[in-house]
């Protein structure tokens, strides 16, 4: 049930008011709790960005995303969908991470999310720097069947590092860590966005070996994202039983997403951006997604928030589609479907 409206509108409040969840979603943090009801979906933070290698802050993404994010209704006009009248979602809170202590809080990441979907949970989880996809994508590989978990991710960087400035941890090293760890197949790794002037030709050839696929933006510039995101979805699914999204919203120009930690001009638009994240969705067995690297003291006007809070609401909208279709619902709207 959503959180109840002032006295006598009927309606919900806005985000402004009242207690800062996600869209003003049930906040259930209480494992048991959380088991008894056994959302469809459940939302929590990853509030850890200690291992960013330019500007901090991602660490007040989470906070951000549930308190300044404009919230304009809950109905796919697409997809016509009323979202929350058909997929379960809570608000799960935040995994502890203590100040300057990188492998607790990766490990309270790694206990938090599969703790969710250990229980058949979808889990979304908002960073936090990248370096939090390691433990995240981890417990949901633990979950699902280790190797058996495609993953697709949206960047404007590689993140294939071995080490940074001797930290194997760094938001620059999270998907050579899962690949080595064999909780990801490197076939089954796709990448899509990548541009500007790093990773160097070593770490590519280290990509390459593994059986890693990247579609750089110059390709998706040329060819349109649809093609590209059609061919990331067959890869990054070829023989896996789920699939896990990573969105690190600097994927997108820095003139759309200001407030991010290491941002790279030339990027994606968050049209592009928004209905890839929906088709993957729709057509995929996603499991678990993240989006990370938002940065909300370099933000102006919430744009990068905003951009950051329809991404999960598109995966979401998608989700209750699917839900809809599954137990034989229709549109809301004549034509409304994807």
């Amino acid at each position: 049930m959503r959180v109840a409206g002032t006295i006598g509108d009927g309606g919900d409040p806005p985000t402004y008011e009242g207690l800062a969840t996600f869209g003003g979603l049930p906040w259930i943090d209480d494992e048991d709790a959380l088991a008894a009801r056994h959302p469809d979906v459940a939302i929590m933070g990853a509030p850890f960005d200690i291992s960013t290698t330019h500007r901090p802050g991602a660490r007040f993404a989470p906070r951000a995303l549930r308190a300044l994010a404009y919230q304009p209704g809950t109905y796919h006009l697409d997809l016509g969908v009323e979202i929350f009248d058909w997929l379960d979602v809570v608000d799960a809170g935040d995994a502890h991470c203590p100040h300057g202590r990188t492998e607790a809080s990766h490990d309270n990441i790694r206990a938090h999310v599969g703790a969710i979907a250990g229980r058949g949970i979808v889990p979304v989880i908002l960073g936090g720097d990248h370096s939090i996809t390691w433990p995240a994508a981890t417990a949901v590989a633990r979950a699902v069947g280790w190797g058996e978990l495609g993953l697709l991710h949206f960047d404007a960087h590689a993140d294939t590092a071995d080490i940074v400035d001797g930290n194997l941890a760094s938001h620059g090293t999270p998907m050579r860590r899962l690949i080595e760890s064999g909780a990801v197949r490197g076939r089954n790794f796709v990448q899509v966005g990548l541009r500007g002037y790093w990773p160097p030709p070593d770490v590519f050839a280290w990509m390459q070996e593994q059986e890693m696929t990247w579609h750089l933006m110059h390709e998706v510039w040329e060819r349109g994202s649809r093609a590209v995101v059609a061919d990331a979805i067959a890869r990054a699914t070829d023989g896996c039983r789920a699939l896990y999204l990573s969105v690190d919203i600097d994927v997108l120009d820095p003139g759309f997403a200001p407030g991010t930690g290491t941002p790279e001009p030339g990027g994606m638009n968050p049209a592009d951006l928004l209905r890839a994240v929906r088709q993957i969705a729709l057509d995929t067995p996603l499991v678990a997604m993240d989006v990370v690297e938002v940065s909300p003291p370099y933000d102006h006007a919430e744009t990068t928030i905003n951009s950051a809070h329809r991404v999960v609401m598109e995966a979401l909208a998608a989700l209750a589609h699917r839900k809809r279709s599954a137990a034989g619902g229709v549109p809301d709207l004549p034509g409304a479907a994807p």
